[in-house]
């Protein structure tokens, strides 16, 4: 299977006529009648620019006789720009080849830190040119074998080994597509890699996913070591099924089970299977809706007691004696709200009999040392004494993954080990029987990539990039001085050293006092109040962008932006962002993000500022918006947003917003027998003014942010069905800006308008 990865010879006689000149294209020419690609440049340009070619170079070739490199006094900058290229590629690459070659200059020109990071040194015209490529190629292609991971060199392998396909899937290689118009347009769009690389399970050399064996079995142990873990499982069908097994492994029926209330429903659907009793630690909420971190007092063991003791599910359970099954902490929040896992474990470690921490939004924590120990498993860090660890992360979601590509990870501790026959009953109840193959390579691929130092330098571009862009976005407000701009929600002032990247310390969510102003004397810019110092920080390169209207204490101004609006616009001006809340959306800084993408964004929100001030009429600004609500076509953007932003003021919905997730949640019944209500068919659907005090039998999940108000078996309390009058009032009102509530059902009333239920436990 051909790739291209040319090798790069630079030299600045690539193209002279000269006696140099005529030297290296021979080179050059012997390497391409071997089969090679060459890429041949005359000077080095921007460093840190051409140095990027090492991701799709196969080997550098570098010419030291170069008119910088003669005698005198500029020998040491030539030397110090030979130095620079060689560090900017080994920064990523510590593996490809690099050689230098010469016609008079040799290897006692260049000092020994150079000289050490070199693959060979080629004198011109002592050797010919053919058997000079011959080396090269050699080395390149063994370079080529050596970054490939066990399971992509397999898969591999057998794409370019031609075997005819007698096994599922049925489209045998994408043959199958040709045989139909549509099909050949499908076939022509994801290319016949892709088609020959989706195989059965059935091919016993790329080994079994269930089994975990073979090259498959190769990669995993691959990925757990890069991933600090003793164990690594590859899951194809997203971390919410990594969530799955490891509590399918962990917890049994009855089973007490310690929760972050801000999980993600994937674990609210293993407590309904499970049949476990949930105990849940409550998050901290500022006004703008941006969930927080639970305090460090309630990983506390005795408050976790407490918490049993007060669970009226859990009346019959002696509270000193019960030992929680496992604690599940969503680290790191939607947000970028991280916990330091190493004062988890010293508070936990026996009490609680396995640490999860669903770390689907940071996979990549563990290549830098910024995140320190605000992350499950790292390098030279201790292993609990009794206690297990898990971590599940999302490999798409953050690193180089395709959709639906996770991992479950697995510590030991001193005491346990994980027993991977048992654990892999669990792993079998939930992954399929026919896995996705390029998902499986793309958890091997995206491990890999990962690998230092390429790894740690994919995260710190991440890092830089987003704490430019930070800058970038409060130069842009100063220049505007009392003129409206979005600010970037994180601290105020932070600092950077010589490189550009921020120190954790100025991340930490730092002690404030009762009236929310920080110890230091400054003005607290989370809103979470009280923070145990060095237990919080935030993940700078998860950026909430804050919109105009409505401040941190869930105050309105007059008049305000709605975040829905702006990213409506975005979206129809090519930026699509991750999630949008009242005052707030969100955006990433995955390892795929680059420069223009996010001063793209910035441009877009300069273009929607000067659109909002001169009241462009929507018809014009937005036009996929006013098609698909005409009812708003004849208003301009201000008019929509102060439309939308009235309503919000109108019923405090800051503050309502709030006090749903801060309220008092009460459990009539345990999660499996609330829903297990459906199965029986023993529900009632009930419309919204009369659900206060019923039990619900379904997930109540307001979207974004995507967090269950209510669990199957509690009950709806006056504040929720507070918040379910005010959506029904706010859809009628502003159409186009509904919040989509999974659990509500929606019926057509006998004049047509809509009707809002929730399905609850019957109650004859």
């Amino acid at each position: 299977m051909k790739f291209r990865f040319p090798i790069v010879i630079i030299d600045e006689d690539f193209r002279s006529e000269n006696t140099s000149g005529l030297g290296i294209r021979a080179l050059a020419q012997a390497i391409e009648a071997e089969g090679f690609e060459v890429l041949g440049v005359t000077s080095y340009g921007d460093l840190s620019q051409f140095a990027q070619q090492q991701s799709r170079a196969s080997a550098f070739v570098l010419s030291i006789d170069d008119e910088e490199f003669s005698a005198g006094p500029e020998e040491d900058a030539a030397v110090t720009n030979l130095r620079n290229f060689i560090e900017e590629v080994r920064w990523k690459n510590e593996d490809v080849p690099i050689y230098v070659y010469g016609e008079t200059k040799t290897s006692r020109h260049l000092p020994n830190d150079i000289l050490r990071e070199l693959h060979g040194f080629i004198h011109m015209f002592e050797d010919t040119p053919e058997f000079v490529s011959k080396h090269i190629i050699r080395e390149a292609k063994s370079y080529l074998e050596y970054i490939q991971p066990p399971f992509f060199k397999a898969l591999l392998d057998y794409a370019e080994d031609g075997s005819y396909s007698w096994h599922c899937p049925g489209h045998s290689g994408g043959v199958a597509f040709l045989k139909s118009p549509i099909g050949q347009m499908y076939h022509q769009f994801y290319g016949e890699n892709m088609l020959r690389a989706d195989v059965c399970n059935a091919v016993e050399e790329l080994g079994q996913l269930l089994d975990h064996n073979g090259a498959i079995g190769e990669s995993e142990k691959n990925a757990a070591r890069i991933f600090n873990a003793d164990h690594c499982y590859f899951v194809t069908n997203g971390t919410s099924t990594s969530n799955k097994m490891v509590w399918h492994h962990t917890v049994a029926p009855g089973d007490v089970v310690v929760v972050d209330r801000n999980c993600h429903k994937s674990i609210l659907h293993s407590i309904i299977m499970t049949g476990a009793i949930p105990v849940f630690l409550k998050p901290t909420r500022n006004h703008w809706g941006i969930i927080g971190p639970i305090q460090h007092s309630e990983f506390e063991p005795e408050a976790i007691k407490a918490k049993i003791r007060e669970n009226p599910l859990l009346a019959d359970y002696d509270a000193d004696k019960v030992q929680p099954r496992i604690l599940t902490l969503t680290q790191s929040t939607y947000d970028g709200v991280l916990y330091n896992t190493e004062e988890i474990k010293r508070l936990l470690d026996g009490y609680v009999e396995n640490l999860h921490f669903d770390e689907a939004w940071l996979p990549h924590a563990a290549f830098h040392p910024f995140y320190g120990q605000y992350h499950a498993m790292g390098r030279k860090r201790g292993r609990t004494k009794h206690s297990v660890t898990y971590a599940t992360q999302s490999v798409h979601k953050l690193l180089a993954g395709i959709s639906q590509a996770s991992h479950v990870l697995v510590q030991d501790s001193e005491e346990t080990k994980l027993d991977r026959h048992l654990f892999n009953e669990a792993y079998l109840m939930h992954t399929s029987t026919s896995p996705q193959y390029s998902i499986i390579a793309s958890c091997d691929v995206a491990a890999a990539m990962m690998e230092p130092p390429g790894g740690t330098a994919l995260v710190e571009e991440s890092i830089v990039e987003a704490l430019d862009f930070r800058r970038a976005m409060r130069k842009v407000e100063e220049e505007y001085g009392n003129d409206w701009w979005f600010r970037v929600w994180g601290p105020e002032d932070f600092r950077s050293d010589g490189d550009g990247m921020g120190r954790t310390r100025d991340w930490e969510l730092k002690k404030t006092d009762a009236d929310g102003v920080e110890t230091s004397g400054d003005d607290s810019w989370h809103g979470f109040g009280d923070m145990a110092r060095g237990f919080n920080m935030l993940d700078p390169i998860k950026a909430t962008i804050i919109t105009p209207g409505l401040d941190i204490e869930g105050h309105f101004s007059e008049d305000g932006i709605p975040a829905s609006i702006v990213s409506k616009y975005l979206a129809e001006h090519g930026v699509v962002v991750e999630k949008t809340g009242l005052y707030s959306f969100f955006i990433m800084f995955t390892i795929g993000i680059t420069k223009g993408r996010w001063n793209t964004l910035l441009a877009s929100l300069q273009q929607f500022k000067d659109g909002y001030d001169k009241n462009q009429p929507l018809w014009r600004c937005m036009p996929e918006f006013c098609e698909a609500q005409p009812r708003y076509e004849k208003m301009g953007l201000k008019d929509l947003c102060q439309h939308v932003h009235a309503m919000y003021a109108k019923y405090d919905i800051a503050r309502l917003t709030t006090e749903i997730y801060l309220s008092d949640h009460q459990p009539r019944m345990t999660p499996s027998d609330a829903y297990a209500h459906i199965a029986r068919r023993k529900t009632e659907r009930v419309a919204i003014d009369d659900l206060e005090g019923r039990v619900t039998t379904s997930l109540v999940t307001p979207y974004p942010p995507g967090i269950p108000l209510l669990i199957p078996g509690e009950v709806f309390n006056g504040k929720i069905v507070e918040y379910l009058r005010f959506n029904r009032d706010f859809a009628r009102e502003c159409p186009g800006f509904e919040t989509d509530i999974h659990g509500l059902v929606q019926e057509q009333g006998e004049f047509g308008e809509t009707l809002y239920f929730a399905d609850c436990v019957a109650e004859s």
